[in-house]
């Protein structure tokens, strides 16, 4: 039996994520900013779930999700940093205020949390940190610059973890999901506050009044969880895990443009070289 500590239960990947590993016998630390949210797991599974009260942008918060998960649970084997938001706007459009709550959220709350749990698990000799990102990470789309900035920065910081504690017994595993049924599209999506005209045909296309893909995506965060349980429970893990058809169809696309696009610029990047 493992214990778990996962942000952002109170829907979507998170909720779905919290059900599969409580289904599989495993104990969690479900965790949302409004804990009331978290009722009906504890309610169903009253041995195994602990709610918390967490908003990952909170010091206080994060160490108290830590110290009552191991006073009720001993340790903490897998932390899963779910917890994020969306933010649409032009990089012109950003709101200095708006854009710091979202890296808050989104990069530096996720890495407090790995730092809160590493010496558990360095202690243990053993551990898994999944960080969900984004295909956003492999290429911003229009209006999603600063949001896929949050997540190219955590995706960087994870590969590097990885390499830092793979000798040390824990696993590090990025999950890119593409589109999925939660509430990121809907009542999650944030905007900028700020709205230029000369943006209208461009980044303005995703603004929320413009999006009608929430209800719509392919991606069931159930199977999400199920698939997540199937892959700690075995033991191996890839650095990178793509979740949907959409989201592997992306990842091929971008990484066949970059690749072409290098080729094609091969020997002006040679140049640089001394001519020796």
């Amino acid at each position: 039996m493992q214990t778990w500590l996962i942000t952002g239960c109170s829907s979507g990947l998170g909720r779905g994520f919290a059900k599969a590993v409580l289904k599989s016998g495993d104990q969690v630390i479900v965790t949302a900013r409004r804990v009331e949210t978290l009722k009906d797991l504890v309610d169903a599974y009253p041995e195994q779930a602990l709610a918390l009260s967490l908003d990952v942008t909170k010091e206080e918060d994060i160490k108290n999700a830590v110290e009552k998960g191991l006073e009720r649970f001993g340790t903490i084997d897998v932390l899963i940093n779910n917890a994020g938001y969306g933010y649409r706007a032009a990089v012109e459009e950003g709101v200095p205020k708006e854009v710091d709550q979202l890296f808050q959220t989104n990069l530096f709350g996720p890495i407090a949390l790995i730092k809160a749990v590493l010496p558990i698990m360095r202690k243990n000799h053993r551990g898994t940190i999944a960080n969900v990102s984004s295909i956003a990470a492999l290429g911003a789309a229009l209006g999603s610059g600063y949001y896929a900035a949050t997540k190219s920065a955590l995706e960087s910081i994870s590969e590097a973890l990885y390499g830092e504690t793979k000798d040390l017994g824990i696993h590090v595993m990025i999950i890119e999901p593409g589109a999925f049924r939660t509430n990121f599209a809907g009542t999650s999506l944030k905007e900028s506050s700020v709205e230029l005209g000369d943006y209208e045909k461009t980044a303005g296309t995703r603004r929320i009044r413009n999006d009608h893909t929430d209800g719509t995506q392919q991606g069931d965060p159930d199977e999400a969880g199920r698939v997540l349980v199937d892959l700690v429970h075995s033991g191996k893990m890839p650095l990178r895990l793509l979740l949907g058809s959409d989201a592997q169809a992306y990842g091929k696309s971008r990484l066949t443009a970059r690749l072409d696009e290098y080729k094609a610029w091969e020997v002006t990047s040679n140049r640089t070289d001394f001519k020796e």
